[in-house]
Parts: C-alpha cells; sequence; structure tokens
C-alpha cells in the first residue's frame, strides 16, 4: 500500500506541476506529499523531479518512472472499477478536458447531474482550446470538436455545429456586406489560431467549393474572443453556432453568405483505446450521449 501511496503522490505532484497542487488534488498534507516522494527517491535510488524554488521539472528517470507509474494506477482503478461493477457503483476519479467554450456553455451545466447519478466518481475538468495528448497527459476523455477524430482514440459522436460567417449590423453597415467568399479578401476578419486552415477559409456555395486567403487583422486563440470583437464591429469571424447562435437569433451578429456554407463538424467524446473500458468512464460517456440526445440540448 506504501508503495502505491508513494506512486499516486509522485504521479499528482508531476499532474498537477506542484506539490501543493498535488496536495489540493489529493486532499493529502503538502509535507506528506514530500514525504512520499523522498521516501520513493530513496526506496528506488534514483532522483526523480528537479526542484528549484520555482518550478520542478522530471529527471529522464522520473519521466520513465511517471510514464510506467501513471499505466500501474490506470490499471489498478480499472481493476477496482471491474470489481466495483458488481454493486453497479462506478467510483474514482476521471479527468477530463474540453474545448474552453464549449466546456463553459454546454458541459459545466451537466456535471451536477452525473454527479448526483454516481457520487463516488470524482470529475477534474481541465478546459482549453489546444489538443491534448489524452495519454502522454493523463486524460480519461476529451471532447473534440472536429470533422475527423484521431485514428489512435475510441470516439462516439455526441453531437454536430454548424460553422459559420457572420459580422455585426454596424460592421456591415460601415463596411458593407460581402457577397462572395473572394470578397473577404477586402474586409477586416478576426482569425481563429485553431483553425485548421489557418487564415484559409473554404466554402461550398452555387459555384462548388470555393477557398479564400483572408488576412486577419487580428489572431485570438479564444472563440469568445473572436466574438467580443465581432459583437463590437471590429470585424467578420468564422465561429461554431453553438457559440454565436445566440447572437443571430437576436440579430447581434448576422450571418452571411449564406449560400455559401462552411463545414459542419462532429462534436466527439474520445478516450484512449483500452481492452477493458472502466466503469466510471463507461457510465460518464453514455451519460453524454444521452444529454447529447435530448431534445432539450440546444446550439445556443
Amino acid at each position: 500500500m506504501d508503495k502505491v501511496r508513494e506512486m499516486a503522490s509522485f504521479v499528482a505532484v508531476v499532474d498537477a506541476g506542484s506539490f501543493v497542487g498535488a496536495a489540493d488534488a489529493t486532499g493529502a498534507s503538502k509535507a506528506a506529499i514530500s514525504r512520499h516522494i523522498a521516501e520513493l527517491e530513496q526506496r528506488l535510488g534514483v532522483r526523480l523531479l528537479n526542484r528549484t524554488t520555482r518550478r520542478l521539472s522530471l529527471t529522464d528517470d522520473g519521466q520513465r518512472f511517471y510514464s510506467r507509474a501513471r499505466e500501474l494506477l490506470a490499471s489498478l482503478d480499472e481493476f477496482e472499477s471491474e470489481m466495483t461493477s458488481r454493486t453497479g457503483e462506478p467510483s474514482g476519479l476521471l479527468r477530463i478536458n474540453a474545448p474552453l467554450t464549449f466546456g463553459v456553455l454546454h458541459l459545466a451545466p451537466l456535471w451536477g447531474r452525473f454527479s448526483a447519478l454516481h457520487p463516488k466518481v470524482a470529475l477534474d475538468v481541465t478546459l482549453n482550446d489546444r489538443m491534448v495528448d489524452l495519454v502522454d497527459e493523463g486524460f480519461d476523455l476529451a471532447i473534440r470538436i472536429t470533422s475527423m477524430p484521431s485514428s489512435q482514440l475510441v470516439s462516439r459522436k455526441l453531437a454536430s455545429t454548424r460553422i459559420v460567417l457572420c459580422a455585426s449590423p454596424a460592421y456591415l453597415e460601415a463596411h458593407g456586406t460581402p457577397a462572395h467568399p473572394d470578397e473577404l479578401t477586402r474586409h477586416r476578419v478576426i482569425g481563429y489560431s485553431y483553425w485548421s486552415g489557418r487564415d484559409e477559409w473554404g466554402f461550398t456555395g452555387p459555384d462548388g467549393n470555393v477557398r479564400v486567403h483572408t488576412s486577419p487583422w487580428m489572431r485570438t486563440n479564444n472563440g469568445d474572443t473572436c466574438r467580443a470583437a465581432a459583437l463590437e464591429g471590429q470585424g467578420i469571424i468564422l465561429q461554431p453556432d453553438f457559440l454565436v447562435g445566440g447572437d443571430l437569433k437576436q440579430g447581434t451578429l448576422v450571418e452571411l453568405m449564406p449560400n455559401y456554407h462552411s463545414v459542419e463538424t462532429g462534436i466527439h467524446a474520445v478516450w484512449p483505446s483500452r481492452k477493458h473500458l472502466p466503469m466510471k468512464l463507461r457510465r460518464l460517456i453514455d451519460f453524454l450521449v444521452a444529454e447529447f440526445e435530448s431534445p432539450i440540448w440546444t446550439r445556443c
């Protein structure tokens, strides 16, 4: 049991990036976490962490041990889930990653309902828009908004979202309304840094597929920032309808060139391929699928 506790403390420190963060995540004291790491290093006879007053980093031995320790802890957690499945009560920690805006608007209201159904499951939800590596970063599940999930991951589609070209009435009054994608080269556009085509925007319309290279006056890695700038009349954006749908209904943003469609992309739950899916993760996936199949769910 001491070995498991030491490994768990070490993995928690690496995941959190600090002893204080690991203590908060595990509920143990900072002193206990430090003691576990010291005893682990002494027992193994190697240094696992480089410590400075400002940051922690893994040694080469620490990186190798971290990968194996996380696998072992995941296997132990999976085994416990299989055993508890006999009672129908999933338990343990689930680490989830999701895009920032979608996570705030459409996932945050769901976590309480999931917890009410499965009170022994703890959730650790991280929101960001970059493409995380589920295995290397220790996530059990991620939400991906993409046309094609990675073939190295298992996925289930939850919903779809349409990518919409839009701008505010004030911007259109000042700069005119483009009627063809080629005209976007003469307009102020706000670029989204994680857009797969970067500054090249593609559409399908009456004359087939059209691609145009835009020159954003601003780029940002956050869809909310794109939306806020567009609402202030600062330019044209290409964003999903789960973000701008309410603005389109209210008329604070106007869809442009409705005959020219951008992509409709899927919203997927993805997870690392495993022979035996832990019960807690299976319950979460089934819960999300049911929630997004519900007529109550809306994109805006």
